[in-house]
């Protein structure tokens, strides 16, 4: 398999797994209709299982991050054969 397409999904799921272990501890209330999403500056607990849309963007960001980082190191891999 192409070390650019590895690299990427490992990357991937590295970077997911790092944003959903750092995911800030959250608290999500609606309130007539209205939400409002508070926030700790702890990292959540990894036996909550539940995520606020603020957590789930942390997790997205860290997820594409991780991405293109492995996505670049893939290029670095296929440049050197």
């Amino acid at each position: 398999m192409n070390a650019k397409i590895i690299l990427l999904v490992v990357g991937l799921l590295a970077g997911a797994l790092v944003g959903w272990l750092t995911r800030p501890q959250a608290a999500e209330i609606s309130v007539l209709g209205m939400q409002i999403e508070v926030q700790g500056d702890k990292a959540a607990s990894p036996r909550d299982q539940s995520m606020t849309t603020g957590q789930t963007q942390h997790v997205a960001v860290f997820a594409i991050v991780g991405a293109l980082i492995g996505f670049g190191l893939g290029f670095v891999a296929d440049r050197r054969r």
